[in-house]
């Protein structure tokens, strides 16, 4: 007996997924408008793409936020492993518990606090020591990193919580060193949380706005400071054909990481 969904939970799923991605969809739609009118169709064109491509403000950027991206998501990924690492291995040692709070600290913490409290750190250490010596990319990763991190730790530490450690222990039996044993079993094994956490640190590095805010400077300008500033004086058709070419950005590597780790789940093991 098959059980059917009854029509107002269907007409509430239709209005929930509407009322979701609705707003995405008039922005694809709308980003091939002929009119500089955002809300005013005037016909198909491409128009406001060649002008993107043309825009050295908003690929400049585009490049910075992608480079911060890629370095945070990195510097998260391998601290944020090795925080996840201790922290479901390590049950009982001294300080543990400030430790696990300062590491999903920014987690919980808004991010305004989060970067100005950086801001001043960094203003302290130029000071102090003379570095940094002016805010950029540096800063902006540092900060990234830390908030990155956090998101990292808890995937990590939620895989290793339910991983299965009897492949650990008859490698150590067999003589192996737990270093040997950490890089050949348990990063392999626990690889698609390792992934996860890669992306969502990346995502999270690309798309923020308020610690990147204070902790950037004159030499750093990432994408969304500059579409910020762009649609405070109105939505420019640009910034719909920017927002759905990273819409098809993220999906293309949302398959691509899915068909990774369906592989990677599929992959005999030897």
């Amino acid at each position: 007996m098959t059980n059917r969904l009854s029509p107002f939970l269907g007409t509430m799923i239709i209005v929930g997924f509407a009322f979701l991605y609705g707003p995405i969809a008039s922005v694809i739609v709308y980003s091939f408008n002929a009119s500089r009118l955002v809300t005013v169709w005037a016909g198909f064109s491409t128009r406001w793409y060649v002008e993107l491509l043309s825009n050295d403000q908003i690929r400049n950027a585009a490049l910075t936020s992608f480079e911060i991206a890629l370095i945070s998501a990195t510097g998260a990924l391998i601290l944020g492993t090795l925080a996840g690492f201790v922290l479901s291995r390590y049950r009982r040692f001294a300080g543990r518990t400030i430790f696990g709070g300062l590491i999903t600290g920014p987690l919980v913490m808004p991010e305004v606090i989060t970067g100005l409290s950086l801001l001043l750190l960094f203003v302290a250490l130029g000071q102090a020591i003379g570095w940094p010596k002016e805010r950029g990319v540096l800063t902006i990763a540092i900060a990234h990193i830390t908030l990155g991190m956090a998101y990292v730790s808890v995937v990590v530490e939620a895989r290793l919580s339910s991983f299965d450690r009897s492949l650990e222990e008859a490698a150590l039996d067999l003589g192996a060193k737990p270093a040997k044993v950490f890089a050949v079993i348990t990063l392999p094994l626990i690889a698609p949380a390792l992934v996860a956490g890669w992306l969502l640190a990346f995502t999270l590095s690309l798309d923020d706005l308020v610690i990147a805010s204070f902790t950037s400077g004159p030499s750093a300008t990432t994408l969304p400071m500059v579409i910020f500033s762009s649609v405070r004086m109105g939505v420019s058709p640009q910034i719909n054909a920017l927002a759905t070419l990273l819409l098809v950005a993220v999906a293309a590597a949302v398959l691509i990481a899915g068909r990774i780790l369906a592989r990677t789940r599929n992959s005999p093991t030897t």
